[in-house]
C-alpha cells in the first residue's frame, strides 16, 4: 500500500502542546503562539483542500439513476507521534469516527465521516484554533486541533483493516468484503449495492455489534470504493473470512463455550408460536440450542418402535433443526447479537433405525399423511409449517405419483372432515432433490441431466432448490483448490427440472437457499463435497463431543425456508398458509449472476427454462413482511367459488375484479420512467392423480386460476366485456384486445401449478392507466367430473401486487395508503 509523505513536527519540545503555563520570556510566548498559528493554519488549509478533493470526487461518482447523492464526505486524520487517546467524532456534530490504523512507524490515521449539514461547524473548530484572537492561556479547541498532524481526503486504504498484502491494487479484482457499517445505514449500503448489481449476503451472514454490522459483500474493488463514498455508511472494510471453518477446525475445542453463550443470549419461544415440524431421522433434543425449543412432547415416530432420537449416522434430523431454529450458526456465533426466537420445533421421525424394514417406497404418501397427524391431533391449534427434504432418489418427479398427490392432498385439506372454505390447509416446505456426490466432476457437471425429484413436482408444496454466495476455502490442504459455482450461481447439489416437460409440469423450484457450493481440483476433473468452509455450519447430533458441524445441499435450504415461513406465520397470524407461500415467492431476488443469465436469455421460453434452474429466486424476510417506500406489496385473501350450476350444466363462476389504489399523479409524474409490477397468485388445489392428468394439468387439478390487467388505452368497460363473456349482450362487437407486451413470462408460460408470478415492466405513466387487476376461474375436475358433486365447491387464494420504483427513489406508500382510505370513504371495495 503506497504511504503519503509525512512532515512532523514535534511540538511537545516546544511546550505547544503541552504547556502553555510554563514560565519564560515573552519571546518564547511569541514563538509559542507562533507555531500554534503556523500549525494551525497548516491544517485549516490541508482541511480546506480536502473539502474541495472530496467534492470533486462526489461529482464524478457514478451513481445508478433514482440512488440519493451522498450526504457528507471522509476524511482522513492523521495524529501526530506521541498523543494518547483522543475523540474526534462530536454526537452534536455528526462527525463518526470509522477505522482506525497504526503504519508500521506507529502513525496513527482515522476515517471520520463529516456531514455536509454541519461541515461548517466542523470547519470553524480548526479556524478558531488557527485565527481566534487568545486571551491568556485559552487557546479555542486546544484539545481537538493539536493532536491533529495532517488532514486529508479519505481513500479506500483509510478504511482498510486487513493485511494491507491482501488489499487488491487492480480495480477490477472481485472478492468477498466484509463492509463494517454503522447499524442506522446499513440498509443504505445493502441498497446501493444491490443498485450496483454486488452480491449481498443474506441477514443470516451479517455479524450483528452494538454500533456496527458486518455486511459480507462481493463484488469489484471499484465498484466497493463507489459503494463507500457514496453512502456514508461503511465504518471499516476487510476481507470476508468467516467460514464454518473456523468453529469445526480452529476454534473446535472452545466450541462449547461459543454454543453455550449463544444459548444464553437467545430469547427463547413460548408453546404459543408457530411450529417447524421436521419430517425426517429424529431429532436429538440434547443440545443447548434445540432443547429449549423442542419440548419433549413434541418428539413422534410414525411407528413408536422406532424411537424418537436422532438414528441417522450424519446427524441429520438434528442437523436440520439447528438451520430450522437458526439458520446457519457461523455469524450468530460469532457476534453479539442477541436473537429472539418466534418459533419452535416439533420433529416427526418418518425414516425406521437399522434393524427394522426399510420403508417401501410406495408407501410415502400414506407414511407423510400419518406423519401431519400425530402433531395436528397433540397441537391441534399451534400453526405450523411441515419441512421434508426427503425425496425419492432418482425418481424424476416430471409426473404425479401417490406420494406428491398425497402431499397436494394434505395441503389442500382434502382429507379434512369438516367442509367449507376455511377448512385446514397445511404448508409444505420440500426439497427439490439433490446430485449425488462424485469425485469425478464431468459425471455430475450437467445439472439438467438430474432432474428434481418425486415429490418435489407437488403443486401446493413451496419446493425449494439450491444457490450459493460461498466461495472462499479456507482449509489450508485445499488452497489450490477452488469453488465450484461462483456467489449467486445455483447450488452444484441442486437439481433442476429443465427437462420436465414444460406443459404438462409446474415450475419448480419455486425459491432458492443456501445450500453451499462443491471444490473443485486446480485441474477441475476432481470434485469434493462438504467441505466446511462451503458448507453452513449448524447443531451436531453429538453435542457433548462436537457441538457443531457443517450441514449442505438441498436439505440445508429445505430447512432455511421453513425456518422463514414460521418467521412470517409468527409476524403475522392472520396470514394463510397460502399466502405465506405468496409472500415467501414474492419476496425473492435473482441474484446478479442469475439476472445476468435472464438478461442473455433470447426470449420468454428460454427465460421459463431458466426458472425451473433458479426458481423466482431467493427469498428475502424483511421484504416479505414490511414494504419499502419505493417497493411495497398489497396483499389479498379472498373466498372464490370457481364453478356454478346452469341447469344441468356447469359454467363458470365467481371472477373478482381489483380496482389497484395506484397514485395516479405521482406515477404521471414520473413519466417514461421505468416501473415494475409484480403479481404473484396462489392458491391449493385439490389433486386428481388420473391417469390423463399426467396429460393435461386440467384433469389433475380442482380449478385453477389466473389472472389479467387491463391494457393502458383500455377503456374500463371493454376489460371488463373482454375478460368477462358473461358482461356481452348478443350481438355486442367483439372487445378490443390490446397489445399486452411487457410481461416478463407472459401468459402462455403459465401452464400448471397453484402458484403463478409474473412481472410487467414499463412506464409509470403507462401502469398508472393499468388500475383494473382481473382474477378468474379456470376449468378443473370439478367442473369437468359433474358426476363427483364437486361443481360448487368453494375455496380461497392469495393475492400480492407489488410495485416497484428501481430507478427513482419516491414515497409510494404514503400516496398509496391514501389513495385505499379515499377508495374505502367512497364506498368502492378495492377488491370486488
Amino acid at each position: 500500500m503506497a504511504e503519503y509523505e509525512h512532515r512532523h513536527i514535534d511540538l511537545s519540545g516546544l511546550g505547544v502542546v503541552r504547556d502553555y503555563k510554563s514560565p519564560g520570556s515573552n519571546a518564547r510566548q511569541r514563538s509559542l503562539q507562533r507555531i500554534r498559528e503556523e500549525h494551525g493554519r497548516r491544517v485549516v488549509g490541508e482541511l480546506d483542500a480536502a473539502f474541495q478533493s472530496a467534492d470533486r470526487g462526489r461529482e464524478a461518482l457514478d451513481l445508478p439513476d433514482g440512488t440519493s447523492p451522498p450526504d457528507g464526505i471522509y476524511l482522513e486524520v492523521e495524529l501526530a507521534l506521541g498523543v494518547g487517546p483522543t475523540t474526534l467524532e462530536r454526537k452534536r456534530e455528526g462527525t463518526r469516527l470509522g477505522a482506525v490504523t497504526v503504519t508500521a512507524n506507529g502513525i496513527r490515521r482515522i476515517a471520520l465521516f463529516v456531514p455536509d449539514d454541519t461541515r461548517d461547524v466542523f470547519d470553524a473548530v480548526f479556524r478558531d484554533y488557527a485565527f481566534a484572537e487568545v486571551q491568556g492561556d485559552k487557546i479555542p479547541k486546544k484539545s481537538r486541533v493539536e493532536p491533529v498532524e495532517h488532514i486529508r481526503t479519505a481513500r479506500l486504504q483509510t478504511f482498510w483493516r486487513d493485511d494491507p498484502a491482501a488489499l487488491p491494487d487492480d480495480p477490477q479484482a472481485e472478492m468477498w468484503w466484509a463492509l463494517w457499517c454503522f447499524t442506522d445505514r446499513v440498509e443504505r449500503v445493502d441498497e446501493l449495492a444491490q443498485r450496483l448489481g454486488l452480491t449481498v449476503g443474506g441477514d443470516d451472514t451479517r455479524l450483528r455489534f452494538p454500533e456496527v454490522i458486518v455486511l459480507p459483500v462481493h463484488g469489484r474493488r471499484a465498484a466497493i470504493e463507489l459503494l463507500l463514498f457514496s453512502t456514508g455508511g461503511i465504518a471499516e472494510i476487510r476481507r470476508a473470512t468467516d467460514t464454518p471453518a473456523v468453529f469445526t477446525d480452529e476454534l473446535s475445542g472452545m466450541a462449547n463455550d461459543f454454543v453455550e453463550d449463544l444459548a444464553e443470549r437467545i430469547t427463547w419461544p413460548g408453546r404459543d408460536v408457530p411450529a417447524i415440524c421436521l419430517l425426517d431421522t429424529g431429532v436429538n433434543r440434547g443440545h443447548a440450542l434445540i432443547e429449549p425449543a423442542l419440548d419433549r412432547g413434541d418428539l413422534f415416530a410414525v411407528v413408536a418402535a422406532w424411537g424418537v432420537d436422532d438414528h441417522s449416522d450424519i446427524g441429520h434430523g438434528s442437523g436440520m433443526a439447528g438451520l430450522a431454529l437458526h439458520g446457519d450458526l457461523t455469524a450468530p456465533l460469532g457476534d453479539a447479537s442477541r436473537p429472539v426466537l418466534s418459533h419452535r420445533l416439533e420433529s416427526v421421525k418418518i425414516l425406521p433405525p437399522d434393524g427394522f424394514e426399510p420403508n417401501d417406497p410406495f408407501s410415502y404418501g400414506a407414511i407423510t399423511t400419518s406423519a401431519t397427524s400425530l402433531p395436528e391431533i397433540s397441537e391441534p391449534e399451534r400453526p405450523r409449517v411441515f419441512c421434508a427434504a426427503l425425496t425419492n432418489e432418482n425418481r424424476s418427479g416430471a409426473e404425479p405419483t401417490g406420494w406428491s398427490a398425497a402431499l397436494d392432498q394434505i395441503s389442500s385439506g382434502a382429507d379434512a372432515i369438516e367442509e367449507g372454505p376455511d377448512h385446514i390447509r397445511r404448508l409444505f416446505v420440500q426439497a427439490l432433490g439433490n446430485i449425488g456426490d462424485n469425485s469425478r466432476a464431468d459425471e455430475i457437471s450437467d445439472a439438467d441431466a438430474f432432474p428434481g425429484e418425486d415429490p418435489a413436482q407437488a403443486w401446493n408444496v413451496l419446493t425449494v432448490g439450491g444457490t450459493t454466495l460461498k466461495s472462499v476455502i479456507a482449509e489450508r490442504s485445499y488452497q489450490d483448490w477452488s469453488a465450484w459455482s461462483s456467489p449467486g450461481d445455483r447450488s452444484p447439489y441442486s437439481r433442476t427440472t429443465t427437462l420436465w416437460r414444460p406443459s404438462q409440469s409446474p415450475i419448480k423450484p419455486e425459491v432458492v437457499f443456501e445450500a453451499g457450493n462443491r471444490a473443485l481440483s486446480r485441474s477441475g476433473a476432481e470434485a469434493l463435497s462438504g467441505l466446511p468452509s462451503l458448507s453452513l455450519l449448524t447443531t451436531s447430533k453429538a453435542a457433548g463431543r462436537e457441538p457443531v458441524a457443517p450441514f449442505w445441499a438441498t436439505s440445508a435450504a429445505t430447512a432455511q425456508a421453513g425456518r422463514m415461513a414460521a418467521r412470517v406465520m409468527a409476524e403475522r397470524p392472520d396470514f394463510w398458509p397460502e399466502t405465506v407461500r405468496a409472500l415467501m415467492v414474492h419476496s425473492a431476488r435473482w441474484t446478479p449472476h442469475m439476472l445476468a443469465e435472464f438478461a442473455g436469455a433470447a426470449g420468454k421460453t428460454e427465460r421459463k427454462a431458466l426458472a425451473r434452474k433458479y426458481g423466482y429466486g431467493a427469498p428475502d424476510l424483511r421484504r416479505a413482511i414490511a414494504s419499502a417506500r419505493d417497493d411495497l406489496a398489497l396483499v389479498a385473501q379472498r373466498h372464490i367459488q370457481p364453478f356454478r350450476m346452469d341447469g344441468g350444466n356447469v359454467r363458470f363462476g365467481d371472477a373478482h375484479v381489483y380496482r389497484l389504489p395506484w397514485p395516479r399523479e405521482v406515477l404521471e409524474g414520473l413519466g417514461d420512467e421505468c416501473v415494475r409490477l409484480k403479481v404473484t397468485l396462489s392458491y391449493f388445489v385439490e389433486p386428481n392423480p388420473s391417469f390423463a392428468s399426467a396429460i393435461d394439468p386440467a384433469r389433475y387439478q380442482s380449478f385453477g386460476l389466473r389472472f389479467d390487467l387491463k391494457r393502458a388505452r383500455e377503456t374500463e368497460r371493454n376489460f371488463l366485456r373482454r375478460v368477462n363473456k358473461d358482461d356481452r349482450a348478443e350481438g355486442d362487437p367483439r372487445p378490443v384486445n390490446e397489445d399486452n407486451d411487457g410481461w416478463f413470462f407472459g401468459p402462455k408460460s403459465v401452464s400448471a401449478g397453484s402458484i403463478h408470478l409474473d412481472i410487467w415492466e414499463g412506464s409509470a405513466v403507462e401502469l398508472a392507466a393499468r388500475n383494473l387487476l382481473y382474477v378468474y376461474p379456470i376449468s378443473g375436475w370439478w367442473r369437468e367430473r359433474k358426476a363427483l358433486g364437486r361443481a360448487e365447491s368453494k375455496t380461497r387464494y392469495a393475492l400480492v401486487v407489488g410495485i416497484e420504483t428501481p430507478d427513482v427513489d419516491v414515497d409510494l406508500i404514503t400516496p398509496i395508503a391514501a389513495e385505499v382510505e379515499n377508495l374505502i370513504a367512497a364506498g368502492i371495495s378495492i377488491g370486488t
